[in-house]
């Protein structure tokens, strides 16, 4: 019998349970028509990338010799793409990053992994808030490290500082923040991440090392009515930012990303050498050379998020309307209600009976919640709120 790495066996077959819910949707849809599913599993950006995206990627493909442009590129990115991106960074945040604070990533997951990797040792801990995105686990256990989660403040959803204080210690190496936060859309707010920066300061100095912020940040321009999201380099020095084009762009299939090690970090430059020896350790080198040259002409623009907060108001409202404990998302694609039964995976389970593919907030460490991704055609919600109040009634 083969002897294989357990872990990675178990990894490799069993899906997560949103990938489970969509397969399931396909499958229902088959049976009943699509338009009698209302799937909200996954968060797959459905408003079309802007035209310049493709513009773009055809005039690079006609104008561009091939050797070079399906060529390597350097392991860390482009020069002139990691340019490009310094400056919209730059004009954007104010702030004075140049290319050589980039590292190119084949998406934000391997963004995370490099970082992840390139920081921790075996008996380092690394912090994780609810609710959270299921991936992280993988991610960090697989760096070596221990995730350490911080039950959720389910009245705002911002971070709970007792618990956090209360988890903190020496083998502290970094703390994961998402803000936008997927799956409850919440952006921290400035006097959140004011306080969470001041600790952190503090106790780097009390266990004479730093602790790192990695700030996955995919949804950063996805957020509704004027909300501000805090650039967290400007509260903590040592700060690593982990982007993707996925959301902003809907380029999921793209793999595009990148890691940004700011000088402010402490010994920034090892640091850096250490997101990218993660990278080649990982396989991650030169993240895909076309799309590199797209994502960096494209880097200032943004899909048409106004679709997003037209469904966002919707659900909300519709929600609230049916009596769900809702908190209003800042940004993102996602709505995270509290479910109708302490049981939120009886509850999904129920739902699916009214064929609504909602995710279990268990999973993201929260549960008695559950996530609706509302990156879906307008129609479908506005078809789908009978269906919610079917499920709401079978509970009276």
């Amino acid at each position: 019998m083969a002897n294989l790495n357990e872990r990675m066996v178990s990894l490799g077959t069993q899906r997560s349970v949103i990938r489970e819910l969509f397969e399931f949707g396909k499958v229902r849809a088959a049976e009943i028509g699509a338009e009698n599913v209302f799937d909200f599993s996954i968060g797959n950006p459905s408003v079309p990338s802007p035209e310049k995206v493709n513009e773009t990627a055809v005039r690079l493909i006609n104008e561009t010799d091939p050797i070079i442009l399906h060529g390597y590129t350097s392991a860390q990115g482009d020069l002139e793409v990691r340019k490009l991106i310094a400056e919209s960074v730059n004009k954007r945040f104010g702030s004075h990053v140049g290319p050589d604070n980039f590292y190119v990533s084949i998406g934000a997951a391997a963004a995370l992994c490099c970082c992840l990797n390139g920081l921790c040792n075996p008996t380092d801990e690394v912090i994780v808030f609810a609710p959270y995105f299921p991936e992280y686990k993988v991610f960090i256990e697989g760096a070596g490290a221990k995730m350490t989660l911080i039950p959720a403040d389910t009245k705002s959803f911002q971070i709970d500082f007792e618990k956090f204080e209360a988890a903190i210690n020496e083998n502290t190496k970094a703390l994961i923040v998402n803000s936008p936060n997927n799956p409850c859309g919440v952006v921290y707010s400035k006097e959140t991440i004011q306080k969470l920066s001041s600790i952190l300061k503090e106790k780097s100095k009390e266990y004479g090392h730093p602790i790192y912020i990695i700030s996955d940040e995919p949804y950063r321009e996805i957020v509704f009515d004027g909300i501000e999201v805090p650039y967290l380099p400007d509260y903590y020095d040592n700060t690593l930012i982990c982007y993707s084009w996925s959301k902003s762009l809907s380029l999921p299939g793209e793999r595009l990303g990148y890691v940004l090690v700011p000088d402010e970090v402490e010994e920034h430059d090892l640091v850096y050498a250490a997101v990218a020896g993660a990278g080649r350790s990982l396989g991650y080198v030169n993240a895909p050379g076309l799309f590199q040259r797209v994502c960096a002409d494209c880097a200032d623009l943004t899909a048409d998020i106004s679709i997003y907060e037209t469904n966002r108001n919707l659900l909300y409202n519709g929600l609230k309307e049916l009596g769900f404990d809702v908190v209003k998302p800042d940004g993102t694609f996602y709505i995270f209600p509290r479910t109708l039964e302490g049981d939120d995976i009886a509850f999904c389970e129920r739902a699916k009976e009214f064929n609504l593919l909602i995710v279990p907030g268990t999973g993201f460490g929260c549960p008695g919640h559950a996530r609706i991704s509302y990156c879906v055609p307008t129609e479908r919600i506005e078809r789908s709120m009978k269906a919610f109040a079917k499920l709401a009634e079978s509970y009276k």
